[in-house]
């Protein structure tokens, strides 16, 4: 592993993943504290000089294997953060939407007030929260797990998520691993009327796009494909919200109890493994909280 020109923000990295303090790291390297501070306060605006460059490329080399994994994951997230363009220009235009400080999954606001709920359009009250404009990729729920210790899902070899599904949402997970990740992240599960306000808008829509039942417009069985798919994949059937697979996809938990029994919990969106009919986010289904399967996600909200 080796970078080929180091900047600020790598620096910072490379102690993060090092574990060390800004004084320790400084005496290691051959710098002073400032400079570190320097490196890191500019980030990508400064690269080091060539000798601390070397000193740099020598200390990770000779870093213990599991601090050398380490930096590659922050490179990892770093560049899934930085390179997603989609993301970058809805917080640039949309200033409803923000960062969340945990997770750092982008998140959008869904003010207060009535919508339409249901398939009678029954007029509901929901006070102001933010969503997440993604469902949690098999990418956030590794953080997850490497910071916490909880069990990795059954489909990820060696406990890693594979390179290929990094943006696809994260499946083979229970109500309770939902859960102990929200509150990892300082979120909750959304209840049942905060995820089908998000999908419908205020005015109950019957689909996230519109009126018509498009099933191109989501992964359903009709796609074809059998899988999951990049939760950035259907442009075109985003809620009046800005928020993306709402249908398809995954099927999603609910902080809301079912109603037909114990230990059971709503699920909302439908899946790339049921038919296109059970995709309207008005349709209520459930499931017992310890159920894992290939089609259910999750994703999460908040008040901040």
């Amino acid at each position: 592993m080796g970078v080929t020109r180091w900047t600020g923000r790598e620096v910072a990295m490379l102690r993060e993943a090092l574990r060390m303090n800004g004084k320790d790291f400084a005496a290691t390297v051959g710098v002073s504290s400032r400079q570190v501070e320097n490196w890191e306060g500019r980030s990508a605006t400064i690269r080091p000089k060539p000798a601390n460059q070397a000193a740099l490329d020598t200390l990770l080399s000779t870093a213990p294997l599991d601090a050398q994994w380490r930096f590659a994951q922050l490179l990892t997230e770093q560049a899934a953060l930085g390179h997603d363009e989609r993301i970058e220009e809805l917080l640039r235009r949309d200033p409803r939407a923000v960062r969340h400080p945990r997770d750092r999954k982008a998140m959008i606001l869904v003010e207060e007030g009535i919508y339409l709920s249901g398939s009678k359009g029954i007029s509901v009250w929901v006070d102001a929260y933010r969503i997440d404009v993604h469902p949690t990729t098999n990418l956030d729920y590794e953080r997850f797990v490497h910071a916490t210790g909880h069990r990795a899902p059954q489909h990820w070899p060696g406990e890693r998520c594979p390179s290929a599904m990094r943006d696809h949402p994260v499946v083979w997970v229970t109500w309770d691993d939902a859960e102990a990740y929200a509150r990892w992240a300082g979120k909750e599960l959304p209840s049942v009327t905060q995820w089908e306000k998000a999908a419908r808008g205020p005015k109950g829509r019957p689909y996230p796009w519109g009126e018509e039942p498009t099933a191109a417009k989501c992964n359903t069985a009709e796609s074809g494909i059998g899988g999951t798919t990049s939760v950035t994949r259907y442009q075109s059937g985003v809620s009046p919200y800005g928020v993306f697979d709402l249908c398809g996809n995954t099927w999603e938990w609910c902080s809301t109890p079912g109603t037909d029994g114990p230990d059971r919990y709503q699920l909302k969106g439908s899946a790339f493994s049921s038919p296109f009919e059970r995709a309207a986010p008005a349709l209520e289904n459930a499931a017992n909280a310890t159920m894992w399967d290939n089609d259910t996600g999750f994703r999460c909200v908040a008040v901040f």
